[in-house]
């Protein structure tokens, strides 16, 4: 996955329990890894033919295709010839793993991959998991605490891996007029797709975060200044 991973079950758990999620971590890694030549995407980019693609493989480009259409072509994979669905691939795997967990009868957890989260259920009875907000200009300073709970969390930047998302739109350009965009979903797949393309729009992408139902938004531009969607107060923390 190119990050570290965190799993936390706070419902009573074996080690096998955890061994097993982060097995399905390690296929997703070399399946879809743009790093490695053995990985399906790596053999697909150097010419595989498509009858020869496997049906997941498919089924995420028809996911990628998707959300292209809904973000308006800022959420775009192809680069050139080569096709990195990374943006979404992501979020999608969290989001299974999350399945797993709960078809084995979890029902309190915690899955983070690189800033991407889905938090089930409660940290302990009556307290839902807290997360916090990175400044993305002092990294070890927290400006926001939100809870969640049944939903996914999605932070796009650059402030720790660089460039790495850029306006298909405008010729694959660096997004410079933000530093941070994070975005609360029904689920971590649908968080993270979204907060991938809204960050690509620059300083637009709040608004189309805002309009869109059931999903939450905080944003930090190049100027310090944080805007956020119209519900996304009732998730910051109260501190006594």
């Amino acid at each position: 996955m190119g990050m570290p991973i965190t799993v936390e079950i706070a419902d009573k758990a074996s080690s096998s329990d955890l061994d097993q999620v982060f097995n399905y971590f390690k296929e997703i890694d070399e399946k879809y890894s743009p790093y490695k030549n053995t990985s399906e995407l790596s053999k697909v980019n150097a010419g595989l033919a498509k009858d020869k693609w496997s049906k997941e493989f498919r089924e995420i480009l028809k996911l990628c295709e998707q959300t292209k259409q809904q973000s308006n072509g800022y959420f775009n994979i192809t680069h050139g010839d080569k096709l990195d669905p990374s943006g979404l691939v992501k979020g999608w795997a969290i989001n299974q793993a999350s399945h797993q967990l709960k078809a084995r009868g979890f029902n309190n957890f915690f899955i983070e991959a690189g800033g991407d989260i889905q938090a089930q259920g409660n940290f302990k009875p009556g307290s839902p998991w807290k997360i916090g907000i990175r400044n993305p200009f002092k990294t070890t300073e927290i400006v926001k605490v939100i809870t969640i709970h049944n939903q996914g969390v999605a932070t796009s930047g650059t402030y720790v891996r660089g460039d790495h998302i850029y306006n298909p739109l405008d010729n694959f350009k660096k997004v410079n007029s933000i530093k941070s965009l994070t975005v609360i979903g029904p689920d971590v797949y649908e968080a993270d797709r979204f907060a991938t393309a809204a960050f690509a729009m620059g300083k637009f992408g709040i608004a189309f975060i805002d309009a869109l139902p059931g999903f939450e938004g905080y944003q930090i531009d190049d100027k310090q200044i944080a805007t956020y969607t119209e519900g996304f107060e009732k998730y910051v923390a109260k501190i006594d």
